[in-house]
């Protein structure tokens, strides 16, 4: 979660909808889920990767289901 709350103070608030937009959520759902914890699904956080260009690992948001990062990448 950290590197999702990294990644998003580094945008602008517009550059911040576009992004929860090309992953499918609203930057609302994407604030209010960091500010009380909750954990994202696993199609969300694959997605959040994915549109971050693996600034925000799908390994960071969800190890549970994607395990650690692999080898030589940051987690």
């Amino acid at each position: 979660m950290d590197t999702l709350r990294a990644y998003l103070s580094n945008l602008s608030p517009a550059e911040q909808a576009d992004y929860a937009k090309r992953a499918g959520t609203s930057i609302g759902y994407l604030r209010k889920a960091l500010s009380i914890g909750q954990r994202f699904d696993g199609a969300l956080a694959r997605r959040l990767d994915e549109e971050s260009a693996g600034q925000v690992q799908r390994h960071d948001l969800r190890p549970d289901i994607f395990g650690d990062a692999p080898a030589g990448e940051a987690a």
